[in-house]
């Protein structure tokens, strides 16, 4: 199983690069119609309420601010690709073993897409979508916890591939919406502990992650240059493998959900 999914992907991966290059050439054709995907850069912010839990154990929480761009390549047969990145902060509060606030914690995220638009009729369109992502995360817990439980770094890395739909409904002569629906297949990850930040004789851990899933949604108005609306990303991730850490002891990254909703403005040129 994981010899498929790493070979599928090298074939989406091996696709996103055929395609880019080959829109590359076709950056003069920007489409007029409102309905069909824009070449072109993008730049925003964003704003978000975080959520992970690790259930009957401990959750991190707290409000998120970060920047997103874009850029999208364009082609006359109305296939497009896609390359965006995002960055978010937070401040969060730990509760599990006690409580501890102001935990430092990033997330980075980078995707490839390729997808086509599909004109349905004058006011309705719908572009499908298929990709690669890779979602890096690392939360510093280091120091005491209210009962005096020590703390200390993680760093987490997913590879996945999103597939999704954004539909675009015009609703006047200036505005556009337009919903997108995305299931993320997680193709693996890795969650390496920080251990020896305790001081309690114990070595870092590296644990392999094998089975989870992701879904996202969006609801965003388009007219002219902005695009704004609320979004929701949710992450579910199996227990992961157990490994050594030293004084006959074992660690294992637990089951845990991550649930992530917010605000998005975007600018387009």
């Amino acid at each position: 199983m994981k010899t498929i999914k790493k070979s599928c992907a090298l074939t989406i991966a091996a696709a996103l690069l055929a395609a880019v290059s080959t829109g590359a050439p076709a950056q003069d054709t920007a489409p007029a119609n409102p309905l069909l995907t824009r070449r072109g850069w993008e730049v925003g912010g964003q704003v978000s309420k975080y959520h992970y839990e690790e259930p009957n154990f401990a959750k991190l929480t707290g409000e998120r601010g970060g920047a997103v761009g874009a850029y999208t390549f364009t082609s006359p047969n109305r296939v497009y690709n896609r390359i965006d990145g995002r960055v978010s902060y937070g401040s969060l509060k730990y509760e599990g073993s006690g409580t501890q606030d102001n935990n430092p914690d990033w997330i980075l995220e980078a995707r490839a897409v390729i997808g086509r638009d599909y004109l349905v009729s004058e006011n309705v369109a719908l572009s499908p979508y298929i990709g690669l992502g890779y979602r890096y995360l690392y939360a510093d817990g280091r120091g005491y916890t209210s009962t005096g439980a020590v703390g200390y770094q993680r760093y987490s890395h997913y590879l996945y591939i999103p597939a999704g739909l954004t539909a675009r409904f015009r609703t006047g002569e200036r505005w556009v919406v337009a919903p997108t629906v995305e299931y993320d297949a997680f193709l693996g990850g890795r969650q390496y502990s920080q251990l020896t930040d305790t001081g309690t004789g114990f070595s870092d851990a590296s644990n392999r992650q094998h089975d989870g899933r992701g879904y996202r949604a969006y609801l965003m108005l388009e007219s002219g240059h902005w695009v704004f609306g609320p979004w929701l990303h949710y992450w579910k991730i199996k227990d992961s493998d157990i490994v050594p850490i030293g004084l006959g002891f074992v660690a294992m990254e637990p089951a845990n959900w991550t649930r992530e909703y917010g605000v998005e403005l975007r600018y387009r040129f």
